[in-house]
């Protein structure tokens, strides 16, 4: 039997290589509304980031959120995902 394959996504942040399931997607919905997806399964088009501040701060900085949505992003958003994943981390 063949081992089950294990999805690998890349980190906006960092750009490490990792199993999906350790990482946290951010999702931009089809009303354009962007926004954490702890769960994974909102609709829409999705990036993903470590579950670390210091990756999504990276992702900010080089604004590479902006890039793979084709929008910008505010910094108050910003500012409610890093607080949100600060919740997650505790």
């Amino acid at each position: 039997m063949r081992p089950k394959k294990i999805p690998m996504r890349m980190c906006t942040g960092c750009g490490e290589m990792k199993p999906k399931k350790e990482l946290v997607r951010v999702v931009k919905s089809p009303e354009e509304e962007i926004s954490l997806d702890l769960t994974g399964k909102k609709p829409g088009r999705g990036a993903y980031v470590c579950p670390d501040a210091e990756c999504l701060r990276a992702a900010r900085k080089a604004r590479r959120f902006e890039k793979a949505f084709s929008c910008r992003i505010p910094d108050e958003l910003y500012d409610h995902m890093e607080e949100e994943l600060r919740q997650r981390e505790q």
